[in-house]
């Protein structure tokens, strides 16, 4: 399983101009069954996204591909776990 930070480096007026194209991307990696939650950080400065595990090679060639990180307006950090406890009713996240 994956967590990704995402990191905004430019003011959020341009990031919010890329938000539709951000969303977009967002969403047909929901559709393949990559991406299991997103949402923005709390103050709004980045993002965070929750994948499930693969191939980190081919996660990072697709982040590339975030409209927020192709435009040099976010940077994607990746940090890859393993679960090994959840709460109760999250122990599917153990076979992702």
């Amino acid at each position: 399983m994956f967590v990704i930070t995402l990191t905004y480096l430019r003011p959020l007026d341009e990031l919010d101009a890329l938000m539709s194209q951000h969303v977009a991307w967002l969403k047909k990696h929901y559709q393949s069954g990559l991406f299991i939650a997103s949402g923005r950080q709390v103050p709004r400065q980045g993002g965070v996204i929750l994948a499930r595990s693969g191939s980190r090679e081919e996660l990072e060639t697709l982040l590339a591909q975030d409209p927020f990180v192709k435009s040099g307006c976010a940077r994607a950090d990746v940090v890859e776990f393993t679960p090994s406890m959840t709460a109760p009713g999250a122990e599917v996240l153990k076979e992702l």
